[in-house]
């Protein structure tokens, strides 16, 4: 049931790319409307998913499950019948806050219905197994339920998958709760949704408006001091969302910026390459959906490959060779041009997703193993945070790169590849850039060295699981 609820609404974020075409034919809507389309439901996740957590803890991890799925279901009917945009991004950003409960819980979950640790040791496998198959078969769900039928299936299909798996979780699964939990960080959380909102606003509207414009310089200061704030609360609250201790740890640092630096640099740009191959090369959804599927195979097979080289190759190595070869595929996507053919975008693809098969599970490992082992499920939320405001963030600064309309009827094609060419570069860049502090932050030999310090209570696994 949770492998089946996780699946859906990781799907959810990989599903919508190759529909977005569609969507912004018949919502007669510009770039900006669609990257809100992905950014309001991943900036929800990544905002909502550490408090959603203590939430459950305090109310009863069933109930937050139940109510999550249940939101996330009614949010995915609802962006089925939206007729205009704003409807739909706002339906997205309700989708998100279900996905972020759900996210946060279902590990939880899954520590309280499996206590013995090798019985455990494979559920959380299959658990991570659903992520990774969801991310890679995402794009050809979309393309296949957006050419068959429409792009309202992408959403009303997760309807009988929600309902079947409310039942499941309502008939089957078992009731827990830490009555000790303690008070939900509540200023850090508004702190962290202003901040993290008003940075990707800016980014999305700079182009419009004008970077120096007044709402512009407004909205980006709000977001610093946003931000800033969050961090002194965090440092002086006995009971924070973040606890900063856990930056000690070079290694947890390292990893959190390896998964900043992947989702806002390759993640973030699949939706423009989508755009790039269904707009500029003519391609259908499900065409594009298929360009995909050479590089996710070969991202399976090396992901599968990587836990035998592991044993015998660092995590530190693992992952900075990883985020190397996105920033190599993605100099390679600029290859691209106007008139090329959809085998232009193989090289870049394969080399990145060799590269993202790499990174995924040692990036897990060096999260989890930086911290003491009750600390887990705090260290997994941690890291989804970072990967989710990564996408967030990544999708509107890359998209700032590229002239707004182009590509999607209302512009020069060739200026959108223009674009989507820098919008590349200063992925790579940035994925290069995470490559080398990761290098430098990950220890040879992960370990956790401090014992962070948590609340009387508090339970990690609960918290951001």
């Amino acid at each position: 049931m949770v492998c089946a609820a996780t699946a859906m609404l990781m799907l959810d974020i990989a599903v919508v790319n190759t529909a977005l075409s569609r969507i912004a034919e018949d919502l007669d809507t510009g770039l900006s409307g669609l990257q809100w389309v992905v950014d309001a439901y991943t900036l929800a996740l990544a905002s909502v998913v550490l408090t959603a957590g203590s939430l459950a803890d305090r109310f009863g991890r069933r109930r937050l499950f139940t109510i999550g799925l249940a939101v996330f279901t009614a949010a995915s009917a609802a962006c089925a019948a939206s007729t205009d945009i704003v409807f739909l991004d706002a339906a997205r950003a309700v989708q998100g806050l279900g996905a972020a409960v759900m996210f946060a819980v279902s590990l939880a979950l899954l520590a309280n219905a499996y206590p013995d640790m090798k019985e455990r040791a494979g559920a959380l496998a299959a658990y991570g197994a659903t992520i990774g198959a969801s991310f890679a078969i995402g794009p050809l769900v979309g393309g296949a339920l957006t050419s068959g039928l429409d792009w309202q299936w992408i959403f009303l299909i997760n309807i009988p998958i929600g309902i079947f798996c409310l039942w499941i979780t309502r008939t089957k699964v078992q009731e827990s709760r830490d009555p000790a939990t303690p008070p939900v960080d509540v200023p850090g959380q508004v702190a962290l949704t202003a901040g993290l909102f008003l940075l990707v606003l800016a980014l999305l509207r700079g182009n419009d408006q004008g970077w120096g414009s007044a709402p512009i310089v407004a909205e980006l200061a709000g977001a610093a001091a946003a931000l800033v704030a969050f961090l002194i609360i965090e440092a002086r609250s006995t009971h924070p969302m973040l606890p900063l201790r856990l930056f000690r740890n070079p290694s947890f640092t390292g990893a959190q910026i390896a998964a900043f630096g992947i989702s806002a640099s390759f993640f973030a740009i699949f939706l423009y390459a989508t755009l790039y191959m269904q707009q500029v090369l003519g391609l259908s959804a499900i065409e594009a959906g298929l360009v995909y599927l050479p590089g996710t195979i070969l991202n399976f097979v090396v992901a599968g490959a990587s836990s035998q080289v592991g044993e015998k190759v660092s995590a530190r190595i693992m992952i900075s060779v990883g985020l190397g070869l996105v920033a190599i595929g993605m100099v390679l996507f600029t290859l691209a041009g106007v008139g090329s053919s959809w085998t232009v975008i193989l090289p870049g693809e394969l080399v990145a997703l060799f590269g993202v098969g790499l990174f995924n599970p040692s990036v897990i490992a060096v999260a989890l193993g930086s911290v003491p082992s009750e600390q887990s499920g705090l260290a997994a939320g941690v890291n989804d945070t970072f990967r989710q405001a990564g996408i967030a963030v990544g999708i509107a600064g890359l998209g700032a790169l590229i002239p707004t309309g182009a590509g999607l009827g209302a512009g020069s094609p060739q200026e959108f590849v223009d674009g989507l060419h820098n919008a590349f570069l200063a992925g790579a860049g940035l994925a290069a850039a995470a490559a080398v502090a990761s290098f430098f932050l990950i220890r040879k030999n992960n370990v956790h060295h401090e014992v962070v310090e948590l609340p009387i209570g508090a339970e990690p696994v609960a918290q951001a699981a």
